[in-house]
């Protein structure tokens, strides 16, 4: 079945039967046999139209000058006007009274089709962008719609409300004098956002710069970069003492020549390397990411899962060799020190290197302010050659770090603990935070089409994000039962295993039906899928996972993040600190996500809202 691309409710332009006028219209509904488009004119007048006699209203507004409303007389008036100077005016041409004659027949006629077209011309309906601002985002449920039937009275339309992404003015009839002084207004106003001539008949489309910044703008941007590595030095500290407690904090904090040791720098450096060089390797398939904004779509090797086998095999082959893993341990400190450097340095060359690239290479958060730019990213695809760095920070560094960090602080514990072999809780930890490294690293395609990847900038906030956060702080209930070791029973571990499979359950299920629903929405096997159309000509998903609640993917997330906290016991609440930062981070990407499919998807999100009430946890949120 053909997939539709205007929604019931929307307002387009509509060719006039007979005609090259576009005038506005409204959509009334839309039949799925016949495809014909049922508009209402400002005039009253309903008629069916093709989709190829409709054009979004966007088409129009970006369009410099000869808009396809400039009428067919004026412009045959304009050829005979040239003609007519190129004449010597000291000659009269044969037959001049006749010449004279059919003029004056062709001004009267010329005057009366303006006339007609002055009594049928429509005055364009403005858009005005929400909060000044333009979106290009392609948000997160971008899954969705299809077999969604036609409203069966007028009154079930959805209605925007106040605040909603554009606000409508009112119809109104006007001269073609009055109409070219709103063309030009409306010109000026796509000048704000395109930011510079483009050719005739060409459209020029540019990076947004948001005004509305998120994160709380430039203080909230200033204290992030303040704050997180403060935050990840308090949490190791806390986690390496023996008793730790909320009476005893701050922990006592070591000299800074302790911290810092060149060997340790040396060590991390080679590690990030070694992981360069594994996604260099000419394994692997190739896939194009999303387009950007010129158009274009970058191509992006995965061989993540490939690196991860090559590093379990480096790692297997140093513990089979008694390399000691237990420096990593005792110098956790001095690494997290290194990484935060690191990442410093990284997010210094991306903010200077971007102030060489071109404005369509340009992240649409990027703000214009060299703080909040800093912290943001400005450059949307960082790349050195055809290596791509923000992809590959986003999985090799610190993920697969992780593992090993783990895998360290199990034969830490052993070690420490003086056991033969690792505790139940720690295997439970390991056990469940590997698969999910895996999972992300079997199912790297599903990355390209994240905020992270496609609007989200390659600054210090997923610099340090990728590179430090993940790494030192997703360890830390490895880190933290090293020191407290726990006795778990069986029975309690069956329940978190159990709680752990579910979550899972609900992450990989809700993932795969949108990333399949993604690449093929006309696949048999989910044609049992409910859908809302979108004037983007996209659907959005109100069946299945994603009619359960509308970010399912984060509930299981949620539950998994739990599972991984539980075999810490209960004694103190570090363990924890994960499931707590990660629902304060779920529910921010969440608020984010909804702000941008607002903007993109306009009545259809407005629906799909009502159709699925709850954002991530079914009868509370």
């Amino acid at each position: 079945m053909p997939s539709r691309k205007f929604a019931e409710g929307e307002v387009v332009r509509g060719r006039w039967p007979g005609s090259s006028l576009y005038y506005e219209v409204e959509i009334l509904s839309h039949d799925n046999k016949s495809q014909v488009y049922t508009v209402k004119y400002k005039d009253g007048t309903e008629l069916e139209l093709k989709e190829s006699d409709i054009k979004p209203l966007k088409s129009f507004k970006q369009r410099k000058s000869g808009s396809t409303s400039s009428s067919p007389s004026r412009r045959r008036s304009s050829r005979s006007r040239s003609r007519s100077r190129s004449r010597s005016p000291g000659r009269a041409p044969k037959g001049s009274r006749r010449s004279v004659s059919a003029s004056y027949q062709a001004d009267a006629k010329e005057k009366e089709m303006r006339r007609e077209i002055l009594q049928v011309k429509l005055t364009p309906l403005v858009l005005k962008p929400f909060a000044n601002s333009v979106s290009v985002y392609n948000g997160e449920p971008e899954h969705m719609e299809k077999n969604a039937t036609p409203p069966k009275n007028k009154q079930e339309r959805v209605i925007l409300s106040t605040e909603d992404s554009y606000i409508a003015t009112q119809y109104s009839l006007r001269p073609r004098r009055e109409e070219v002084k709103t063309k030009n207004i409306e010109s000026e106003e796509q000048n704000l956002v395109t930011k510079g001539p483009a050719p005739l008949g060409t459209f020029q489309v540019t990076t947004p710069q948001r005004r509305d910044l998120e994160f709380g703008g430039v203080p909230g941007a200033l204290l992030i970069m303040l704050g997180l590595p403060a935050c990840v030095f308090l949490l190791l500290l806390q986690c390496a003492q023996k008793d730790p407690g909320l009476l005893r904090f701050p922990p006592p904090l070591p000299a800074l020549r302790e911290l810092w040791e060149a060997r340790v720098c040396g060590v991390y450096l080679l590690w990030f390397f070694l992981q360069a060089l594994f996604s260099l390797l000419p394994v692997g398939k190739v896939v194009e990411g999303t387009p950007l904004v010129d158009g274009r779509r970058l191509k992006y090797r995965l061989n993540g899962l490939y690196a991860f086998i090559l590093t379990s095999a480096a790692v297997g082959t140093a513990v089979f060799w008694e390399i000691e893993l237990y420096y990593l341990y005792t110098h956790f400190l001095q690494f997290a020190l290194a990484a935060i450097v690191f990442s410093v340095v990284l997010s210094v060359y991306l903010y200077a290197r971007s102030l060489k690239a071109r404005r369509d290479e340009l992240s649409p958060a990027s703000s214009g302010n060299a703080v909040y730019d800093f912290f943001i990213g400005r450059e949307l695809n960082p790349r050195i050659g055809a290596f791509d760095l923000k992809f590959f920070c986003e999985l090799r560094p610190g993920l697969i770090g992780w593992v090993v960090i783990n895998l360290v602080m199990l034969l830490a514990e052993m070690k420490v603990q003086e056991r033969s072999a690792p505790s139940l809780a720690m295997t439970l930890v390991n056990s469940f935070q590997l698969l999910y490294v895996v999972d992300a690293l079997w199912f790297e395609e599903a990355l390209l089409t994240t905020m992270d990847i496609i609007h989200d900038g390659f600054g210090f906030m997923l610099a340090f994000g990728d590179l430090v956060w993940v790494p030192f702080t997703y360890s830390l209930q490895a880190f933290y039962l090293v020191n407290h070791p726990q006795d778990l029973s069986w029975p309690l571990a069956s329940v978190i295993i159990a709680l752990k499979l579910c979550g899972y359950v609900i992450f990989r299920c809700a993932n795969s039906q949108k990333n399949a629903f993604r690449k093929n929405p006309t696949d048999p096997k989910l044609a049992h899928l409910k859908t809302i159309p979108t004037s983007t000509g996209k659907s959005l998903l109100v069946s299945g996972w994603w009619g359960f609640v509308r970010h399912p993917n984060y509930l299981g997330d949620l539950i998994m993040a739990l599972a991984w906290s539980l075999p810490c016991g209960f004694n103190h609440i570090l363990p924890y600190f994960y499931v707590i930062y990660f629902t304060a981070l779920l529910i921010h990407r969440e608020a984010r996500d909804e702000h941008q499919c607002r903007r993109k998807y306009g009545l259809a999100w407005e629906k799909y809202c009502q159709r699925v009430p709850y954002r991530i946890v079914p009868y509370i949120y």
